[in-house]
């Protein structure tokens, strides 16, 4: 009897029994498109009262790329002070 069972059949059956076990309500990853409402037109207008503070993104990337200089700069600057320490230990080593 299991010699009359091989792999394939057993597999097949996993399969098939898989496929039935789907969901019945299958929806879609992203969602159906609902239009807007007037609260949310409303809300995705631009506000005059911020405009002042419009700037603000501007220092943000600013800043950010500052950091990002900085940090580029002391990546490079320890990585000089490895290689000079080996070097001279290198140079101490051999007479």
């Amino acid at each position: 009897m299991a010699g009359s069972l091989s792999k394939s059949s057993l597999f097949s059956g996993l399969r098939f029994h898989s496929q039935k076990a789907e969901p019945v309500l299958h929806l879609p990853h992203r969602g159906y498109h609902i239009e807007l409402g007037a609260r949310e037109k409303a809300l995705l207008e631009e506000d005059p009262a911020l405009k002042k503070f419009k700037s603000y993104k501007n220092t943000v990337k600013r800043v950010s790329k500052i950091g990002d200089v900085l940090t580029v700069i002391v990546v490079a600057a320890c990585s000089y002070e490895i290689y000079a320490v080996a070097a001279t230990r290198g140079e101490q080593r051999q007479p």
